[in-house]
Parts: C-alpha cells; sequence; structure tokens
C-alpha cells in the first residue's frame, strides 16, 4: 500500500515568505514563491522520508497544497 504524505505550504506575510507544515518529521522549507516550494520539496523529501520514517515502504506520494488568503484592507 502506498503511503501518503501531506506538505502545506502557508504564505507569511511579514516574512514575504511561504513556510510549510508537513507530516514528514524534519522537512521544512521557504521560499519566495509556491513553484520553489515545490521544487525544494521534491528533491530533499525521498531522502528525508526514508532516514525519519522508515517504516514508509516506497513508493509513497507527497501532496503539496496551499490555502488561498484574501488581505482585507
Amino acid at each position: 500500500m502506498t503511503k501518503a504524505f501531506t506538505v502545506t505550504a502557508v504564505w507569511d506575510p511579514d516574512a514575504e515568505v511561504f513556510t510549510t507544515v508537513s507530516d514528514i518529521p524534519g522537512l521544512v522549507v521557504e521560499a519566495g514563491t509556491f513553484e520553489q516550494s515545490v521544487d525544494l520539496v521534491r528533491s530533499p523529501a525521498p531522502e528525508i522520508i526514508a532516514t525519519n520514517v522508515p517504516a514508509a515502504q516506497a513508493p509513497y506520494t507527497v501532496q503539496i497544497v496551499t490555502t488561498p488568503q484574501l488581505a482585507l484592507a
């Protein structure tokens, strides 16, 4: 059975970056755009999962999401 992980990119308006919240222990990403967040997660995620979640057997999926936010004046 495929293990699924979720990474949520949250916009920080004060720092003007996306930071991640994840169920992958040890995966923390900060980037200027959502697309950069996706790229930064894609690269280290397999190794971090293998190291920090050894019970998870490949293949696994990583869903990267963001939530829309609307700033109102």
